[in-house]
C-alpha cells in the first residue's frame, strides 16, 4: 500500500468512527438523559485456527482489537463483558486496559441460549451505562435477541467487522438497532454459513 491509499484509508476509517459514534449519541440521547443502555455487540477479533480449542488472535486479528479499540475511544463504555475464551479476551483487553475499565467474564458453555440469557442478564445489571460485549459467531445473534433485538442469522467463520448497536430506552419500547462495521472489510456474509 502506497502512502496515498494508507492516507485515504486512514481518512475513511476516522470518518466512519465519527459516523458510528455520533449514530450511538444520538441514538442514546433522543430517549433523555440517563433512561437508555447502549450495547455494542461485535464478534471476537480475526482467530487463529490452532490451538483447536482455544486459539488466539492472528496478527490481524491484534490490529482489529486495537481498531476496536480506537473506535470506542469516545464512546462512553463503561462496562465490557467477554466470555472465558482467549480470543474473546484479547478482543476486549485493548479498550478495556486503555479505559481503565475491568472486563467481566460470562463463561460460553454448550448451552447457547443459556449463554445469551446470562450476557443479557449482565447487561441489565448496568442500566443507563453503555456496554461492550464480545461474543463468537454463533452467540452474536442469540444475545441480540435475548435483548429484545431483531433475529440473525450467524455471524459465518470470516465475518469479524461487524458492530451492532442496541439502544435499550425500557419499558416495552423494542430497541433500537444498528447496524454498522468497524476496522478492516471482513468476508461478506453468506447465507448459510459455509
Amino acid at each position: 500500500m502506497n502512502l496515498a491509499s494508507a492516507s485515504l484509508a486512514s481518512r475513511q476509517w476516522r470518518l466512519l468512527s465519527l459516523a458510528l459514534m455520533t449514530a450511538i449519541g444520538a441514538a442514546a440521547c433522543s430517549a433523555g438523559p440517563g433512561t437508555s443502555t447502549v450495547v455494542i455487540v461485535v464478534r471476537h477479533a480475526d482467530k487463529d485456527t490452532i490451538p483447536k480449542d482455544d486459539p488466539p488472535l492472528t496478527p490481524n486479528g491484534v490490529a482489529r482489537a486495537q481498531a476496536l479499540a480506537s473506535t470506542l475511544e469516545y464512546a462512553g463504555v463503561e462496562v465490557v463483558i467477554t466470555t472465558q475464551l482467549i480470543r474473546s479476551q484479547q478482543t476486549g483487553h485493548p479498550f478495556a486496559d486503555r479505559a481503565g475499565v475491568a472486563m467481566i467474564t460470562v463463561p460460553r458453555g454448550t448451552d447457547i441460549a443459556k449463554h445469551a440469557s446470562l450476557v443479557a442478564a449482565e447487561v441489565r445489571r448496568h442500566p443507563g451505562k453503555t456496554i461492550l460485549v464480545i461474543g463468537h459467531g454463533e452467540t452474536v445473534g442469540p444475545i441480540i435477541a435475548a435483548l429484545g433485538g431483531p433475529h440473525m442469522a450467524e455471524v459465518c467463520l470470516g465475518e469479524y467487522s461487524n458492530f451492532y448497536t442496541l439502544v435499550l430506552d425500557g419499558g416495552d419500547r423494542p430497541p433500537r438497532f444498528i447496524q454498522s462495521a468497524y476496522g478492516a472489510p471482513s468476508a461478506p456474509h453468506t447465507s448459510p454459513c459455509q
